[in-house]
């Protein structure tokens, strides 16, 4: 039996996934069939307050807001709680700290995200991918 890579996945890759479709879209429909998602209290609480901010800055309409509830609903119901114990201070932004730390604490092989400051790390203490949607669409798909 083969081998399901763990993955975290970002708020933002999942707010474009279900709002607004795309390769984003496509990430998760793979991530979600593919590999055992990874979340922590963090970044469940993350999830649940994105829409809510997005909705209140009018960045989405009502029928958006609805998709975005039900489809991250749907996308962490058998996900691996998992609650990290070591704080890092790898990111330049220090709030996407609590991805890595997940990672960390799942001993995830992966993190989808479109965010550069993520992207944009050096070496981890850690082994890690980071990869944009687009980039493990490709890998997953042995594209």
């Amino acid at each position: 039996m083969k081998k399901r890579n763990k993955l975290a996945v970002d708020r933002g890759v999942l707010v474009s996934a279900f709002a607004f479709g795309g390769v984003p879209a496509r990430a998760v429909r793979k991530a979600s069939a593919e590999a055992v998602i990874c979340v922590s209290p963090d970044l469940l609480a993350e999830y649940r307050q994105v829409p809510l901010r997005l909705r209140e800055l009018g960045k989405i309409d009502h029928s958006q807001f609805k998709a975005l509830i039900a489809g991250i609903s749907v996308f962490v119901f058998e996900s691996l709680m998992v609650h990290p114990v070591q704080r890092l201070e790898l990111c330049r932004d220090p709030k996407d700290n609590m991805l890595l730390e997940c990672c960390l604490a799942a001993k995830a092989d992966l993190l989808v995200t479109g965010d550069r400051d993520l992207l944009e790390l050096g070496p981890l203490p850690f082994d890690l991918c980071i990869l944009t949607p687009a980039d493990y669409v490709r890998k997953v798909s042995g594209k």
